[in-house]
């Protein structure tokens, strides 16, 4: 991979969008079955091979899923762009790109009632995109400049439920989950994931994905003795990746987490 790019346009406003996709390097990884998956990769300025990095991976949510590899930074993206976090919070970025007709987890989903219903079932083989991109990310750990004790995994909305499938699929590869308007299946969780720290968040009155996907997913960590922390915003509807993002320990509480 080749070192993350200088340059930055300004436009005078803060705009992901606009502004700051040189930062992200464009990549293509094909699988053994000829699957390809697209995805954006962020480096820290001054980036040094040598040194060991927190590595995030990022999952977007169902109105990101696409094929140009761009739509994945629509939210999020500045969090880990500001130069303040830049320069605090070091790290390499992983923004993978889901195909418009594939999911990041094997959730089912009834798009007829509102919120809309999820039918979570582990037992159901995983999602290509979501094994690929675990794929990309030890490919990364094994090329780049990673801390392996410090890998983490955040998602909103289908990026939340991708984010509590990856990590009940790849317990030893995550020392912190941070899912965002998600949910997961609460049956199959089970003691696996007890080591992992989880910070789950969801708004009071979303009515896209219901908070009590969360809601449900928090208890069940809870009876696993797992570490949780939930925070929960009244009035807040489906973009509570908003006031997520907004937490000023967001990222603090991340990096402090090592396996």
């Amino acid at each position: 991979m080749k070192n993350v790019l200088a340059a930055v346009i300004m436009f005078g406003c803060f705009n992901v969008m606009a502004q700051d996709l040189s930062l992200y390097q464009k990549e293509t990884y094909i699988n053994e079955k000829k699957d390809t998956l697209r995805y954006r990769i962020l480096f820290p300025e001054h980036y040094d091979k040598a040194k060991k990095y927190p590595l995030v991976l990022f999952l977007h949510g169902a109105g990101e899923r696409g094929k140009d590899n761009e739509k994945q930074l629509t939210h999020g993206a500045k969090l880990f762009l500001s130069p303040e976090n830049r320069k605090n919070f070091p790290c390499i970025v992983v923004f993978p790109q889901c195909p418009s007709e594939s999911f990041w987890s094997s959730v089912k989903v009834d798009r007829s009632k509102t919120p809309m219903a999820f039918d979570f079932d582990y037992s159901r083989p995983s999602n290509t995109p979501l094994l690929s991109t675990i794929e990309v990310v030890k490919k990364i750990i094994r090329e780049e400049g990673v801390d392996k004790k410090r890998v983490y995994i955040t998602g909103l909305s289908m990026g939340g439920m991708g984010t509590f499938e990856a990590v009940y699929r790849f317990p030893k590869l995550f020392a912190a989950a941070l899912p965002i308007c998600g949910g997961g299946d609460v049956k199959s969780y089970d003691a696996r994931v007890k080591k992992i720290p989880f910070w789950v968040f969801h708004g009071a009155v979303d009515a896209v994905v219901d908070v009590k996907n969360s809601r449900d997913m928090v208890e069940r960590l809870k009876t696993l003795n797992a570490q949780v922390k939930y925070s929960e915003y009244p009035g807040v509807n489906h973009n509570s990746w908003d006031n997520a993002f907004a937490e000023p320990e967001f990222l603090g509480w991340m990096f402090s987490k090592k396996k």
